[in-house]
């Protein structure tokens, strides 16, 4: 292989998050220094500036979750990072044939979009603002944060975010960190493509400004992934799985996976609780 991005060599070290992490306080060397257990290297706690992002649950880092180098059937050549929102996959073409594969997680905006763009805006802890259409269709949960959320650990769009522009202008399709890890690998119902925090901030160090991206098709992303297969737990998995996909409804009718339905709608009411929280504070 030619020369590869250093930090894929060594890398270092909704809204329902803001609770969980309201307390982080942590002294960047004392995290950095206790390693969590069954945690890859680059999904550890690392010191970020001020902050210090935490390390990601070793359950969510699945198999199709966590990066990893694979070949690369696709046409687009060298840096070049592909978006596939039907796989729930983002691929970083280092060279013909050779990518860093990331999970993510899609939300609807992530559905609206295709073909090519390129990253026109980097911010490293985006302030966000809900849109007048989101305040409209969940008050409840948008209409706190009406006035803007400052950027931080707290934030929806996490630690980095990616700009996508068309000639020109915005697409409004952001790659973005994320205040929830448990959603990387599902559909949500907001937001574009989040990706772990530790990932974002690696990947937002390679995509220099101008960077080619491009979003697959239905059509592209059958062509090349072939037809997936959403488990009950809401991660999704190539239709060939046959054992996973079996194991998966077994566990299901055995009343082990709790119904997706009662569980967003948990998040839902601990997320508006976050929201008005978040809100009094700014």
């Amino acid at each position: 292989m030619s020369r590869l991005p250093f930090r894929f060599h060594a890398p270092l070290a909704g809204v329902l998050a803001l609770v969980l992490l309201a307390g982080c306080a942590a002294d960047p060397k004392a995290v950095a220094n206790a390693p969590l257990r069954g945690v890859p290297l680059e999904y550890q706690a690392r010191p970020d500036g001020e902050r210090v992002v935490p390390a990601v649950n070793p359950v969510y880092l699945t198999e199709r979750n966590r990066r990893r180098w694979v070949e690369y059937a696709g046409p687009e050549g060298k840096d070049t990072i592909v978006i596939d929102p039907y796989a729930r996959l983002l691929y970083h073409v280092v060279e013909p044939g050779k990518a860093m594969r990331f999970g993510i997680a899609v939300g609807k905006a992530g559905r609206g979009f295709s073909g090519n763009a390129v990253v026109g805006r980097k911010e490293s802890y985006p302030s966000w603002q809900p849109t007048a259409r989101m305040v409209r269709a969940d008050p409840a949960l948008y209409g706190p944060l009406a006035g803007g959320l400052r950027g931080g650990l707290d934030n929806p769009l996490g630690a980095r975010a990616l700009y996508l522009y068309r000639n020109g202008r915005d697409t409004y399709y952001r790659i973005h960190g994320t205040m929830d890890p448990s959603s990387i690998g599902k559909a949500t119902s907001a937001g574009c493509i989040r990706l772990f925090n530790q990932d974002i901030i690696d990947m937002f160090d390679e995509a220099p400004m101008g960077t080619r991206v491009k979003v697959r098709s239905r059509a592209e992303s059958l062509a090349l992934e072939g037809p997936m297969h959403e488990l009950h737990t809401g991660y999704v998995v190539p239709e060939a799985e046959v054992e996973l996909i079996a194991a998966d409804q077994a566990a299901w009718e055995a009343g082990q996976i709790v119904d997706p339905a009662v569980l967003e709608a948990q998040q839902h009411d601990a997320a508006v609780a976050a929201a008005r929280l978040a809100g009094a504070g700014n």
